[in-house]
């Protein structure tokens, strides 16, 4: 789960086999919530307050472009890209990560 930035205890992160479109994971104590970049809003909320949530939306507006560059460079230079290369030459395999 590689970890963008903790601001005031709340960790901001993804899945190493995330998926797009581009998303952001953030928790803090046993509280845990989705949120989309563009535009930014909450997708799942387990356990964060309304306060909770607008503040981590505010953090996230204001740090879009760290959080896609971070996204984009991480997965770019993932094992997936191989394996989607080598499958546009005709190569069959699959690397599981």
């Amino acid at each position: 789960m590689p970890t963008i930035f903790i601001v005031l205890g709340f960790r901001f992160m993804f899945y190493s086999n995330d998926h797009k479109p581009i998303h952001i994971h953030v928790t803090k104590g046993g509280a845990s919530a989705k949120f989309s970049i563009s535009p930014v809003a909450v997708l799942e909320n387990k356990g964060m307050k309304p306060s909770e949530i607008k503040l981590v939306e505010s953090i996230i507006e204001e740090n879009v472009e760290i959080i896609a560059e971070y996204w984009n460079n991480y997965f770019k230079h993932s094992l997936y890209g191989i394996v989607f290369f080598c499958r546009n030459y005709n190569f069959s395999f699959f690397v599981y990560k």
